[in-house]
């Protein structure tokens, strides 16, 4: 383990972050990481696409939500 220096911007915003997210600040910058690297990676996929798929290799099922008629 080592120490990250970022910008004082970044870090409030990854502070901020936390509190929607539920992640520890170390939590969020880890998956804000790893999300970056997979994008970077796969260019080909969209944000969601890459999301669904590390859900599915996590073993998750995501379930489709019906849309409901008002």
């Amino acid at each position: 383990m080592g120490i990250v220096n970022i910008d004082d911007d970044l870090h409030d915003q990854l502070r901020r972050a936390t509190k929607v997210s539920l992640r520890s600040i170390n939590t969020q910058a880890a998956f804000w990481i790893k999300v970056g690297m997979l994008c970077e990676t796969n260019p080909t996929l969209s944000f969601n696409e890459i999301l669904k798929r590390e859900l599915k290799s996590a073993g998750v099922s995501a379930q489709q939500l019906a849309m409901s008629e008002a």
